[in-house]
């Protein structure tokens, strides 16, 4: 299978999960996709200082900055098949 048919699998994967993961592993899932599909972080910093959860999700997926959209995918992948497992 190729990564592209993998990943769209594990994007599925992920909305079915047993348990809900951690916050810090929410973080990762979506800081991988966004770069997986957008790639680096196309968009300004929210504005609002106590807006904390889009300021720690803006920081995630800046700190993946540089990263192909094929290896986020590929980590995606290994995320959410550990999270399967």
């Amino acid at each position: 299978m190729e990564i592209q048919q993998l990943f769209e699998k594990a994007v599925t994967d992920s909305k079915e999960l047993r348990d809900k993961p951690s916050n810090e592993v929410l973080l990762q899932l979506y800081s991988l996709f966004k770069q997986a599909t957008a790639g680096d972080v196309n968009t300004d910093p929210p504005s609002n200082p106590f807006d904390f959860v889009n300021k720690a999700k803006h920081e995630a997926w800046s700190a993946l900055k540089g990263r192909s959209k094929e290896e986020a995918m590929k980590e995606y992948v290994a995320l959410v098949e550990k999270l399967k497992n």
